[in-house]
């Protein structure tokens, strides 16, 4: 059975910085693209990040230059980078493959002082 995992959440400052990172157990892991979402209480989970196979990256424009995707094909893996975070990040955070349709568990970011 294929699986996603996400680490790398936590409780951070505003202003501070988090690496999100997901893993997946696929043999398929490098066909096609993948996803970061959102989802805060009340809220409708949101793509945040989309990263392709060959690495192109597009952003929401609320996360636009303050989060950074990136993929590890050799590691089956992909991770965001977030800077600058702000209480209004501050959510679940799932990883999502587009070839597979396959979520991840998500990884809470909380981002208060």
């Amino acid at each position: 059975q294929v699986h996603l995992v996400e680490s790398g959440g936590g409780l951070v400052q505003p202003g501070g910085s988090l690496t999100l990172a997901c893993e997946s157990s696929s043999d398929n892991f490098g066909i096609g693209s993948m996803d970061w979402y959102r989802q805060s209480p009340g809220k409708q989970r949101e793509v945040v990040a989309t990263i392709s196979s060959a690495g192109k990256t597009d952003y929401i424009d609320p996360v636009r230059g303050r989060f950074t995707a990136s993929r590890d094909n050799a590691k089956k893996s992909i991770y965001l980078q977030m800077n600058a975070l702000k209480p209004e990040d501050t959510a679940v955070y799932y990883c999502h493959s587009n070839f597979e349709d396959l979520w991840g568990q998500g990884t809470q970011v909380t981002v208060s002082s």
